[in-house]
């Protein structure tokens, strides 16, 4: 029987696309369905039929999975964010495992176990940031997160991922808005001023930074926005407007104006202290970041005398937590922003073996090269895209005894791995970090040695 739009046909979930999606099959035909869970019998109606695949949407259960669970958030069927708050966590760290594990074989052609991955504590108010879209209607604030594969809001406020200041943040910006009738920006006109709400906070600290993102240079009655933050968020520690006028969907602009307070918060990781600025990258889930950056150093297997070079520091925090153990600590970044904070970071942690050098991946590895600095290990933690040919080369000329590589992309990771093996360094670990729990992102992290 063929397929069509609008049948309605029943349907075994079988796994999970990487995006969350449940998968069953049809005549041999993958159908998708959002939010099923693993052996749900459903029956789905077919919402889009491509050449090789279908889309459907839930219209009836008749045998939930053993690891259904009822939803603890009422936006989470309409969020893009959340694709596992209908299965149990036991269960969603089991796909998040098997996810690596065959990456690492179907894409790397790796034959290498993932260790037992490392689940979180605390399953809500885990996120250290947090980027609200706004609407504005009537004076009325819309703040929340966008639809699966969609730009339409759907109004969020206490989001089960954020902490409870950031809830109350966003009803102090609500009140402005109502007061100032302040417009938001418009993606198809480019018009409007509010773009984004954006909040950061120090798990260890309780500081918090409140940032408007805006299409302009200032904002109406900016003292009315403070006085109302100042009242209703604990731990209010700055307030910043950020300048994005481009007509693009990247959310901040590169330049930031303080209005109060400070320009940067604070945190604390594995006994250091970190200072964070509105652009600054900083992992979102502190607890989680904790146990991630202690399976670097456990990788790393350092001695004491060696030179470690962290490429993509950021604001130095893999690096720096890792100091005291090293002869001398080498951070590269492309941020200038994130540089000036890494060696603000040194400084406040009195490290005085590191040195930080902005330029991107593959040129700071290639500086070195042509210094002859010649790193014992490397740690990578590159972006979503994991690292091109250019900096593989370099890094493996540079020779270094260890490699450790932190990802968000289980796809680049093993894509990468392999092309690391054909430089004769070879996996012999990885493991899965929960950073994101409920939602479909993991982390991994490999240990790869120079094959003698």
């Amino acid at each position: 029987m063929s397929l069509a739009k609008n049948d309605k046909i029943e349907l075994v979930i079988d796994s999970v696309t990487s995006e969350g999606s449940g998968v069953g099959r049809y005549n041999g035909m993958a159908v998708f369905v959002r939010g099923t869970v693993p052996q749900d019998r459903i029956i789905a109606h077919i919402i889009k039929r491509s050449k090789n695949y279908a889309v459907g949407i839930i219209d009836k259960i008749i045998i939930p999975s053993p690891e259904r669970i009822e939803s603890d958030c009422p936006y989470s069927k309409k969020c893009g964010g959340c694709s596992f708050r209908n299965m149990t966590y036991s269960e969603e760290l089991k796909y998040k495992k098997s996810r690596v594990q065959d990456a690492l074989e179907r894409i790397g052609h790796l034959d290498i176990k993932v260790d037992e991955i490392i689940g979180a504590d605390t399953l809500n108010g885990y996120r250290n940031k947090a980027q609200y879209p706004v609407s504005i209607c009537d004076g009325e604030l819309f703040a929340g997160f966008y639809a699966y594969k969609s730009h339409r809001i759907i109004p969020c406020a206490d989001c089960r991922l954020q902490p409870e200041e950031f809830e109350q943040g966003i009803k102090a910006f609500s009140l402005w808005a109502e007061k100032t009738n302040v417009t938001s920006f418009d993606e198809k006109t480019g018009k409007g001023l509010l773009r984004h709400i954006y909040f950061r906070k120090g798990f260890a600290t309780g500081e918090i930074m409140a940032c408007a993102v805006i299409n302009g240079d200032s904002i109406p009655d900016k003292e009315l926005l403070i006085s109302l933050l100042r009242d209703n968020v604990k731990g209010l520690k700055s307030v910043v407007l950020n300048i994005n006028k481009k007509n693009t969907n990247v959310i901040l602009g590169e330049k930031s104006v303080t209005i109060w307070g400070s320009d940067t918060i604070c945190d604390e990781l594995l006994g250091k202290r970190f200072i964070i600025s509105p652009n600054s990258f900083y992992q979102v889930n502190h607890n989680q970041c904790e146990k991630l950056y202690s399976k670097v150093a456990e990788f790393a297997d350092l001695k004491g005398g060696e030179v470690l070079l962290d490429l993509y520091c950021g604001v130095g925090t893999i690096g720096l937590t890792m100091a005291d153990k090293v002869k001398q600590l080498i951070g590269i970044e492309i941020i200038p922003e994130a540089i000036e904070n890494a060696k603000e970071n040194a400084r406040i942690n009195s490290v005085q073996n590191a040195r930080f050098i902005c330029a991107d991946a593959p040129n700071g590895a290639e500086i070195l090269k042509n210094k002859g600095i010649r790193p014992d290990i490397v740690i990578l933690d590159p972006p979503r895209k994991g690292c091109d040919k250019a900096l593989i080369d370099t890094v493996t000329e540079l020779s270094p005894e260890r490699i450790v590589y932190v990802s968000c992309d289980s796809a680049t990771l093993a894509r990468d791995l392999e092309m690391f093996k054909n430089k004769n360094y070879e996996a012999k670990k990885v493991t899965a970090v929960d950073m994101f729990p409920r939602t479909p992102h993991i982390e991994a992290v490999a240990r790869l040695e120079k094959i003698k």
